[in-house]
């Protein structure tokens, strides 16, 4: 069965929609399962000194699967299953590495653009994620 991510960050509301949408076109066309993936920002090993071993991963994971509901939501609404992941680390680096874990053929994407310096100088997250998965080939980005 082919596979779909569709990783989600809850700053950008519209563009999730608009890629949940799609996610449910997608899976109206064609039997596929829909991942949802969240990254975290990972902390500095100082900042994770302070905390006992496996809670920074419990924080993690339970403010991930707070920001994926939305959108496993509007999945549920249109009778579309969906599996969560969370993890941590850089965005682009993460989706990427979560797509080749569980083996997706496709990514859909937000289009919302990076503003400021870093915006300008890396890029949208999308159009990073297309060049690492150009440089793997291991699947299609749709959205950047």
């Amino acid at each position: 069965m082919r596979k779909v991510l569709v990783p989600i960050d809850a700053g950008d509301m519209a563009g999730m929609s608009k890629a949940v949408a799609e996610a449910i076109a997608i899976y109206q066309e064609e039997p596929v399962e829909i991942h949802l993936l969240n990254v975290q920002d990972s902390v500095s090993g100082h900042v994770a000194k302070f905390f006992k071993s496996g809670e920074l991963h419990e924080i993690h994971l339970e403010a991930g699967m707070q920001e994926l509901a939305p959108a496993q939501a509007l999945l549920d609404a249109a009778g579309v299953p969906c599996k969560g992941h969370v993890m941590a680390g850089r965005r682009a680096e993460s989706i990427v590495r979560a797509a080749q874990e569980i083996g997706c053929d496709r990514i859909v994407m937000s289009q919302a653009e990076q503003s400021g310096f870093a915006g300008k100088l890396f890029g949208t997250l999308a159009g990073q994620v297309r060049h690492l998965v150009d440089v793997n080939g291991s699947c299609t980005v749709i959205g950047s």
